[in-house]
């Protein structure tokens, strides 16, 4: 059972503080530098597009980004499992749901909160702006409001409408009950189906479920007081009274006997054992109440040992999780300019998903949940960080668009269209995840060097609460206290190991290994009980040599030079020892590494070559196959220079060493990074635009990494320190928590 995270108020509003406020900005996809782009962006020569729009509105999704932009709706009533907050309280949600959107189809969403509760209001609302998107995704709006404003808005708009407290729930649920009852060998149509919680999501996933084949005689369905059956008037409504069954049971109890399924969208503890008990053979529970289930896992699986049983939390097997759903479903139907998002299109996801989860799960994703992932009992639903979604559901979603006449634009090319999908998204926001994940299934105990700063502090809760390992603090215990209860991080105190020269039973063997080593150097046994005993950079990394903690972070608070100088008394980090800093840039979709950007002050060409062998290991750390640039002022001898002579000469030091990595230089840095640039030199080794450039020196590499780290507003990680025994990463001093907890990660990855 994979571990939950813990978050604690205070982490939670600082992640939604910290570095702006809120979760996203908007950014421009045109350059608007010169003059002459103003006027093609605005007056006059916006108006070309403006005209053809008007004379053919089609023209607006090619035009605009009306193709690729989802409203995301709110008035709070009804946001998360915390009551009606009101329009403005539920913005955190939406904010969210826009982000989710952008991160796993690349959907751009803008969250918009309406302060009404009459549906009228909202109906108004949402249509008048339909100009403006492609897509309208309703959130968090209680039922019975969200049925009218929903069928409304279906009726009179002509882009999807699409209320995810509803269908989102039941896309997945469908998908799993595919799945499940697959497993069973029983058929849809033969199955006796109970469904306890009539709100919008419940029956939203009998009206999916019996679309797909359930019979409705055999549905039951149940809310607070009892069976819905026909002939009831108390707590009725026309969305109930579709699905009341001719039948004389009156009870969830009376009516889970002989169920082959079950499906909760009520409350925690709605189950008991005793109705498990009383289902039918190979039963299937979809207990998906949140944040508790009716009945836990364990609870069934203690009476029926021949159970499937999925829930709405990421803790246990076979997650229902709307993820999986409704950003793929978007990203289909607005590729096809849908008028909307049909039954057909719904099931088609659910069949997607359910065909999804029966292939060999890729070896990333196993990782991420710390377990080999195979179809079968525990996992009949694919998870959220399955890359191969995003190529697989929106195809499928497209196509059922497509034969059913929800399309204007069909899509001709489907190889190509899948293609796109893969190369649309960003390969960062998966390395990222994979480092996390390696991260969580290392457990590795993180020594934090510098716990008199609260950067560094809060990074190590991070860790520690995020479920990676333990995180041990260098620092004084009253110190770290008082820092942490600042941030309202107190009781983390009780959690983190906080160690230093006082309280550590191992000095003596510090100092006497320090002694050994400095001892030629000038260093008398006092000095080496000085460095052991009051310096946390040497402390720390004596702790590291001895193997009382499994990684090190360092840096956030001296020069990373000066850092370097303290971990030599412990550790073999020089140029001549073979380590060497490589720095990773994330921008725009594209990860860069650039060596080296600490140790080598001016390589030459076998500097050069050491060098590149290490910056490809660390790109390998990070899952990238390395294609490695030696990047100079000069392509490929010209112009002449003596100062990029060892950048020819470099690679010729590899075709010896007959390294197994693509390489290649001296060249520019756009012809190593664009192959249009690259396809001027045909006999170039290089089969895609570098991911690794080695620069000619230290100097260099620190101004390519600022300047794209201030002008182009790249994340920067590292200088990730590489060719030494243990992992030790060095943060810098504008470290944020996130670029510590980055570094952290990496350390417990042994990245480098």
């Amino acid at each position: 059972m994979a571990e939950k995270t813990k978050v604690t108020a205070e982490e939670a509003l600082a992640y939604h503080l910290e570095p702006t406020p809120g979760k996203f900005e908007i950014v421009a996809t045109t350059a608007m530098t010169t003059q002459r782009d103003l006027s093609l962006a605005y007056s006059p020569g916006v108006a070309v597009p403006c005209e053809a729009i008007a004379e053919d509105p089609a023209t607006a999704y090619d035009y605009t980004t009306k193709g690729n932009m989802v409203a995301v709706i709110s008035n709070g009533t009804a946001v998360l499992g915390l009551g009606n907050l009101g329009a403005l309280a539920s913005k955190p949600v939406m904010e969210g749901k826009a982000v989710l959107f952008k991160r796993f189809a690349d959907v751009n969403a803008i969250d918009i909160e309406l302060d009404t509760e009459d549906p009228e209001e909202i109906i108004k609302a949402v249509k008048l702006m339909g100009p403006t998107f492609g897509g309208v995704n309703l959130e968090d709006i209680k039922a019975p409001e969200c049925f009218i404003i929903e069928q409304r808005l279906k009726e009179e708009m002509d882009i999807p409408v699409f209320h995810d407290d509803q269908h989102g729930t039941a896309v997945i649920c469908a998908a799993g009950l595919i799945n499940a009852l697959h497993l069973n060998g029983k058929k849809i149509e033969d199955c006796k189906i109970v469904l306890n919680g009539a709100g919008a999501a419940g029956i939203a996933c009998l009206e999916l479920v019996k679309a797909m084949g359930a019979k409705h005689d055999n549905c039951i369905m149940c809310d607070t007081k009892g069976v819905i059956y026909q002939g009831r008037t108390e707590g009725m409504n026309q969305w109930k009274s579709a699905h009341a069954a001719k039948t004389d049971l009156r009870t969830l109890e009376e009516a889970m006997v002989n169920a082959d399924v079950f499906l909760g969208v009520s409350v925690k503890g709605a189950v008991t054992p005793e109705m498990v008990a009383s289902m039918a053979e190979h039963p299937v529970i979809f207990a998906m109440a949140n944040p508790d289930p009716e009945i836990t896992p364990e609870g069934a699986h203690a009476v029926r040992a021949d159970a499937i049983v999925a829930t709405g939390r990421s803790d246990y097997p076979n997650q229902v999780n709307n993820v999986l759903g409704f950003p793929y479903l978007f990203r289909g139907a607005l590729d096809i300019h849908a008028r909307a998002i049909n039954d057909e299109m719904k099931i088609a996801c659910a069949e997607a998903l359910a065909a999804l989860a029966r292939e060999d799960v890729p070896d990333e994703v196993a990782m991420a949940y710390g377990r080999k992932l195979s179809f079968g009992r525990d996992y009949i639903i694919p998870t959220p960080f399955d890359p191969r979604l995003i190529y697989v559901i929106p195809p499928a979603v497209a196509r059922a668009g497509m034969d059913t006449g929800a399309a204007r634009r069909p899509i001709v090319d489907m190889d190509k269209y899948e293609h796109d999908l893969k190369a649309r998204m960003d390969p960062t926001a998966s390395i990222l995840t994979s480092i996390s994940a390696r991260a969580r299934a290392a457990q590795a105990r993180m020594i934090f060097a510098e716990g008199d700063d609260l950067r560094v502090l809060r990074a190590a809760v991070a860790y520690q609460r995020s479920g990676y390992g333990n995180a041990l603090v260098v620092g004084r215990e009253g110190e770290v206290r008082e820092k942490l209860d600042s941030v309202g991080l107190g009781d983390a105190v009780r959690e983190l190991e906080i160690v230093n020269a006082g309280n550590s039973r191992h000095l003596d063997a510090y100092r006497d290994f320090v002694y050994k080593r400095l001892q030629r150097q000038g260093f008398d046994m006092h000095d080496a009980h000085r460095l052991a005993a009051r310096d946390r950079h040497v402390f720390s990394a004596l702790m590291l040599a001895h193997g009382h903690g499994d990684g090190l972070i360092t840096g956030a608070t001296r020069k990373s030079a000066q850092v370097l100088q303290l971990i030599n008394h412990v550790f073999d980090a020089r140029a001549q020892d073979g380590a060497v800093g490589v720095t990773a840039l994330l921008h725009k979709g594209r990860i860069l590494l650039i060596a080296d950007t600490l140790v080598h002050e001016w390589p030459d060409e076998n500097d050069l070559a050491n060098i590149a062998e290490r910056a490809a290991g660390v790109a390998r750390g990070f899952g990238l196959e390395p294609r490695v640039a030696f990047v100079s002022f000069s392509t490929f001898g010209y112009p002449v220079s003596e100062r990029a002579e060892k950048m020819h000469l470099a690679p010729q030091v590899l075709d010896k060493r007959g390294v197994d990595f693509e390489y290649e230089g001296e060249m520019t840095v756009d012809v190593a990074l664009n192959m249009g640039a690259m396809s001027k030199y045909p006999f170039s080794r290089l089969s895609g635009p570098a991911n690794v450039l080695v620069v000619p020196a230290r100097h260099s590499a620190s101004i390519s990494v600022k300047l794209m780290q201030e002008m182009a507003g790249a994340t920067v990680i590292g200088p990730i320190l590489s060719g030494v025994d243990k992992p030790i990463q060095i943060c810098g001093m504008g470290s944020t928590v996130n670029d510590i907890t980055n570094m952290a990660l990496l350390a417990a990855c042994k990245v480098g």
